[in-house]
């Protein structure tokens, strides 16, 4: 059996648990049909099902027990499953990646080159190792390049793009660099100290994206979606703080988030499909911006 095929067993027998506890039985018949699907042989025996368990646990840190009152498979309550799930993800899209070239009338991929993850490896061994690191940054609005020397804390995502983290010890502020524009990285043996009150958690728990402004406070966002448009919302939500309320003709979504840059580009995005029904203020806000893009766009056309 090939490694790619235990390592797709794993995460087929993953996505199942976690949709509800399963009987061993209830698993068996799903990698079955999942072996006809996907023209692999992914049946297992009772013992080489706790072997996957086992390997899923060292390998993806996902930890599947059995319930022995209810005679089920369960998946723990584990704060770092989220995450653990977007290498499942990965795998899955190396998985299509693999086939697409002689399928390439049923799928098409979006034609974009993802940059910077070749800095992956080097910036978490960084990161897990307290070491200070150096790179040349590009900067966008203005077209310059400069060299940073900085403390790295976190790998973050926002918006398909990776950012990291880092104390920028040029003037001892905590940033976030695209990693598609860094260059020439350089792991120096220099350790540096994690603060101790740093938590990396709570950086961003009031922002969407990658601004988080120290002089602005989260406050309530309350939003009105048509019942359409609101499915999509419900399906892939602004915010972890998001609670929502169905009526006969709308969804409401109420957020407790800073209001920044990235969330207004977010709001405007969705045009006539939104409704900002409180702050006041963000609404005039919103109908400021708008019109100055509407201005720029007019005098590009003239």
């Amino acid at each position: 059996m090939s490694k790619r095929e235990a390592i797709t067993r794993y995460s087929l027998i993953i996505k199942k648990v976690e949709k509800r506890p399963c009987t061993f039985d209830e698993i068996s018949d799903y990698l079955e049909r999942e072996s006809e699907i996907r023209d692999f042989d992914f049946t297992v025996s009772k013992r080489t099902f706790q072997r996957d368990l086992d390997e899923i646990r060292s390998i993806f840190n996902i930890d599947i027990q059995f319930d022995f009152s209810r005679k089920v498979y369960s998946m723990a309550d584990d704060e770092q499953v989220n995450s653990q799930y977007r290498l499942l993800e990965a795998f899955d899209t190396f998985n299509a990646l693999n086939v697409a070239d002689g399928l390439s009338k049923y799928i098409q991929f979006e034609n974009r080159r993802p940059q910077g993850t070749e800095h992956f490896y080097g910036l978490l061994h960084s990161i897990k190792n307290n070491l200070v690191t150096k790179f040349n940054y590009y900067k966008f609005w203005d077209q310059t390049i400069s060299v940073r020397t900085v403390e790295p804390f976190m790998l973050k995502e926002a918006r398909n793009r990776w950012y990291i983290v880092a104390n920028d010890l040029g003037d001892n502020h905590i940033k976030t660099f695209g990693l598609d524009r860094i260059s020439d990285l350089e792991i120096t043996k220099k350790k540096f100290r994690r603060p101790a009150d740093l938590n990396v958690d709570s950086l961003f728990r009031y922002s969407i994206g990658i601004i988080n402004p120290d002089d602005e406070q989260p406050q309530k966002i309350v939003l009105s979606f048509s019942k359409f448009q609101g499915q999509y919302i419900k399906s892939y939500p602004f915010h972890q703080s998001q609670k929502m309320t169905e009526t006969a003709d709308e969804i409401i979504v109420e957020l407790y988030i800073k209001v920044t840059h990235d969330f207004m580009m977010e709001l405007l995005s969705y045009g006539a499909n939104i409704k900002v029904l409180e702050p006041r203020l963000l609404i005039d806000e919103m109908v400021a911006i708008h019109k100055s893009a509407v201005k720029v766009l007019l005098r590009k056309q003239c």
